[in-house]
């Protein structure tokens, strides 16, 4: 485990860049997050998911799967790959300060 900075905020993070606590997050970490993701602007489609995805981890204690985005946050998958492209599940997990999904490379 190790930490860094991220929005002027001492974070900890494990050797893929995930955080490990979810109550280090906050909205200023997921803008600079997003941008290290290649999103510029979190637009509130955007927010919805990341919103979605913190409030499934809190009850089950993981990040969402990519099934449990669409179906949860009523998304298609062609929309949350044009919100969050190359590895949607796996990008708002990290951007939504939470760890990677089960089954992500």
């Amino acid at each position: 485990m190790t930490t860094r900075e991220i929005a002027g905020k001492t974070v900890e993070v494990n050797e893929e860049g995930f955080m490990t606590d979810p109550s280090q997050w906050d909205k200023e970490i997921a803008v600079e997050l997003a941008k290290e993701e290649g999103i510029p602007e979190l637009t509130p489609a955007h927010w919805k998911i990341i919103e979605f995805c913190r409030q499934s981890a809190a009850k089950t204690g993981a990040a969402p799967t990519l099934r449990n985005i669409t179906i949860g946050a009523g998304v298609s998958t062609k929309e949350l790959f044009a919100l969050f492209p190359k590895g949607p599940a796996k990008k708002v997990a990290r951007i939504s300060g939470l760890g990677k999904p089960e089954g992500c490379v």
